[in-house]
């Protein structure tokens, strides 16, 4: 298993569902970012205990892949200098040995001169960094960034053995230490450059039941700071489309909860033949509305999910009626053939954003689902995952 203890919440700035918006690469200038002539611009030096003769390298996080930057071997002490050229604040790791499992991440400005003392034991869990503006904030989060990872992964392990309400109950307790630490920075220091690490630990990445729409303020204040501070830079057209996203789809579920309870607006879409099908006609059923598409990935990753528990309920109730906006016939087919999507229930009217459904759905982002009562009114929205398996259980354990 990596050992990048961030793996949970950054890397990249993520969207959280498929749309029109093109994904921000979180690098100044990607295309520059190779070992080339360029004159130095920062240096990493220091000392890693304990990693004598170990090979040290700096890498950039594109949305191309990982772009090595620069790289240097320790001395028989562990003492190291790392140097090179990066284009500007961007999303940087520092990786220890030739594994790929010793991670720690950066947020490097040019013309830092970043002093560090490590040991090989503790590398990823409490590095010391100092000489730039990024570094205290990393230093002190970074230990109790390790402390939640340890703990989510013994909670993990009683997962089927307690119910997931208790899990979720535990998790926010667990993770309390690293959004208080979060909004503490943020909101002291906004225009700090590891804001870019720390603003993932408060979006909602559980929902927004919980969540604290507080956090929407603090967001658009880095987002800002980012603008006086770095004009121009792709981090900081990242952070704002961050914080726009993140308030957007705020503002749709506050939609969503108002529609809860309501009548599902009637859909009457074409099948692949060309019949209709509207989702009136099935009544009685319990009805995943899902929206999807077969270029949407995180649909796609949804899809095993989706089957796994219709397979576990079709007979007592529960059936989908998927609607993709795609606009290709030949690569909508190909999806459901593809991913087994086995219901009898499919239908588009290849229009992309352009369907009516959207509007009538307040469909900002896909994958979306509405789950609909055997009346035809809707009991939950959003649901996904190991939510959308805990509502169905609920509904059929009765």
């Amino acid at each position: 298993m990596i050992k990048n203890i961030f793996g949970l919440f950054i890397l990249s700035l993520v969207l959280f569902s498929c749309g029109d918006e093109a994904t921000i690469d979180p690098l100044e200038d990607d295309a520059t970012v190779q070992e080339s002539a360029l004159p130095e611009n920062f240096s990493i030096s220091g000392v890693v205990d304990h990693a004598a003769r170990q090979n040290l390298y700096l890498e950039a996080m594109t949305q191309q892949g990982v772009v090595k930057i620069a790289a240097t071997q320790l001395d028989e002490y562990g003492k190291f200098k790392l140097s090179g050229n990066i284009p500007g604040l961007g999303i940087y790791q520092l990786r220890l040995g030739d594994q790929g499992d010793e991670l720690i991440v950066l947020t490097l400005l040019p013309d830092d001169k970043i002093t560090m003392k490590a040991s090989k034991e503790s590398f990823i869990s409490a590095p010391k960094l100092s000489g730039g503006t990024w570094t205290k904030a990393m230093t002190e989060y970074t230990p109790i960034f390790a402390r939640f990872h340890k703990e989510q992964e013994e909670l993990q392990r009683l997962k089927g053995k307690i119910s997931d309400e208790e899990l979720t109950k535990r998790f926010i307790a667990i993770k309390k230490p690293v959004d208080e630490f979060s909004k503490s920075v943020m909101t002291s220091d906004p225009g700090n450059p590891y804001n870019i690490v720390l603003s993932s630990a408060i979006t909602p990445q559980m929902g927004f039941e919980s969540w604290d729409p507080a956090n929407l303020d603090i967001l658009a204040n880095v987002a800002r700071a980012f603008e006086e501070s770095y004009p121009g830079a792709k981090m900081t057209e990242a952070m704002a489309q961050q914080a726009a996203q993140v308030e957007t789809m705020y503002n749709q579920h506050i939609g969503n909860v108002a529609m809860v309870g309501k009548n599902a607006p009637e859909i009457s879409l074409p099948r692949a033949n060309g019949s209709q099908l509207t989702l009136s006609s099935l009544r009685g059923n319990y009805v995943l509305v899902d929206f999807w598409a077969s270029w949407c990935g995180p649909c796609r990753r949804e899809n095993p999910n989706v089957i796994r528990l219709y397979n576990m309920y079709k007979n007592k109730g529960f059936t989908v009626y998927s609607v993709s906006l795609d606009e290709n016939k030949d690569a909508w087919l190909g999806a459901i053939a593809a991913d087994g999507l086995v219901w009898p229930n499919h239908v588009s009217d290849l229009s992309r954003w352009n369907s009516p459904v959207v509007q009538a759905y307040q469909i900002k982002g896909i994958p979306h689902t509405v789950l609909v009562d055997p009346k035809g009114k809707i009991i939950n929205i959003g649901l996904r995952g190991a939510e959308l398996e805990q509502k169905l259980n609920e509904i059929f354990s009765k």
